[in-house]
């Protein structure tokens, strides 16, 4: 009578299935987790990049505020320089001749292409 390999305590195929001598058991390889590091970046160091993570939205949006209002006092006080700069140069002329000068004139009617020649 034929019987199956596998139910049979002394084949291979039973130990292999069953485990059987299996002395050594290798261990699984572990895998390296990933971790998050902080790093200084060109324009901040890690303690302002901390800091500025730290704050609370209103602060955060109180220092824009006040950086936004710096900036635009700062080019207004260059426009006002310009403006009384270009005072100077001109010494205060009329603005009429200007608007004059601005006034487009009408164009010459374009003469019509040779015929054969590109």
């Amino acid at each position: 009578m034929k019987r199956n390999p596998r139910k049979l305590n002394w084949t291979q195929l039973y130990r292999k299935m069953h485990k059987k001598g299996a002395t050594e058991e290798v261990a699984k390889k572990r895998t390296r987790r990933t971790t998050k590091v902080q790093r200084a970046i060109v324009g901040a160091s890690l303690d302002v990049i901390k800091q500025k993570r730290a704050m609370k939205p209103e602060q955060r949006a109180a220092a824009r505020e006040a950086a936004l209002r710096e900036i635009k006092e700062r080019n207004r006080a260059k426009q006002d320089a310009k403006k009384q700069e270009k005072a100077k140069t001109t010494g205060g002329a009329a603005k009429g001749p200007k608007q004059a000068q601005s006034i487009k004139q009408p164009k010459a009617p374009k003469s019509k292409p040779v015929p054969g020649k590109r």
